[in-house]
């Protein structure tokens, strides 16, 4: 008898709170708290571990759990080759070279010869590598934007999300390294050997992930209307059309980008929809 399946995913971080929710929203129960290690899920043979973001990677690697959460950078600074099973659309953040507002330095080029402070080893040497830049990468944890105030260094790589930390000390952007995100992990031999069950969660979440990003759409109209309204409808596939009671008129069902749903009302209404109707989509599975 197989072991329960076991899910790897950060105990601290930005990643914590959308990735549980994630997990929640796609109809695993469970519970968690911030002392906890291990939370059983009670509807799915799914252990879920929570470790420290920088030891998901290894924990998949390894085999201790045969799925991960982690960021993308995490995944490319390890250099294990862990599959990949998909983005996740969240946690998005970049690998930035930055430098002090009154610094000189506007291109990595700039740099040649001095030192990068960071805590992306790996990425940052193949970043200057790639471009046959000499740069003498110094290692930090914590903090990389402080570096330059303290001499350690004339530069930093460091993950920006929103910026604001830059700024507070004092740092411009130069260039971006590496785009990151969070990234559902498998572990080779488990997706080898259990490929129907990884499968499984993985449709659990993709399902989720598409509901979020869309909206379902019901409408009346004039069945004259339709193809106009057809039209302006950049659904999955083709609309669903419904006959009315009232001779002449349907009515239409379509799922649609939720961040069209707005541009797309007027028109829509212009055309000779009413009574429209905007639904949230609790799984979409396409």
């Amino acid at each position: 008898m197989s072991r329960r399946l076991r899910l790897a995913i950060p105990n601290k971080g930005r990643l914590v709170e959308p990735t549980v929710r994630l997990l929640r929203d796609a109809g695993l129960v469970f519970e968690a708290s911030e002392r906890a290690l291990v939370a059983r899920v009670q509807n799915f043979d799914l252990d879920i571990l929570f470790v420290r973001t920088n030891d998901v990677v290894e924990f998949v690697n390894d085999g201790v759990a045969e799925l991960g959460v982690t960021g993308l950078d995490l995944v490319a600074e390890s250099g294990t080759g862990v599959p990949q099973i998909r983005k996740l659309g969240y946690g998005r953040c970049r690998l930035t070279l930055a430098v002090p507002n009154d610094s000189p330095f506007r291109a990595a080029e700039d740099l040649a010869g001095l030192r990068v402070a960071t805590s992306h080893m790996a990425l940052t040497k193949r970043f200057f590598g790639e471009r046959s830049i000499p740069v003498e990468v110094i290692p930090v944890s914590g903090a990389a934007e402080v570096a330059p105030r303290l001499g350690l260094a004339e530069a930093i790589v460091d993950l920006v999300s929103t910026g604001s930390t830059m700024v507070v000390n004092g740092l411009r952007p130069v260039e971006e390294v590496f785009a990151s995100e969070a990234v559902l992990l498998a572990n080779k031999i488990a997706l080898a050997e259990r490929p129907d069950v990884i499968d499984s969660i993985n449709t659990m979440l993709s399902a989720t992930l598409a509901a979020r990003d869309r909206k379902y759409l019901m409408m009346n109209a004039p069945k004259a209307k339709l193809a106009e309204l057809e039209s302006l409808l950049p659904g999955l596939e083709s609309p669903s059309i419904i006959p009315l009671a009232h001779e002449g008129m349907i009515a239409i069902h379509s799922v649609v980008e939720a961040d069209q749903v707005w541009s797309l009302l007027p028109r829509l209404k212009a055309a000779g929809a009413s009574g429209i109707l905007i639904l949230p989509i609790e799984k979409l599975v396409s």
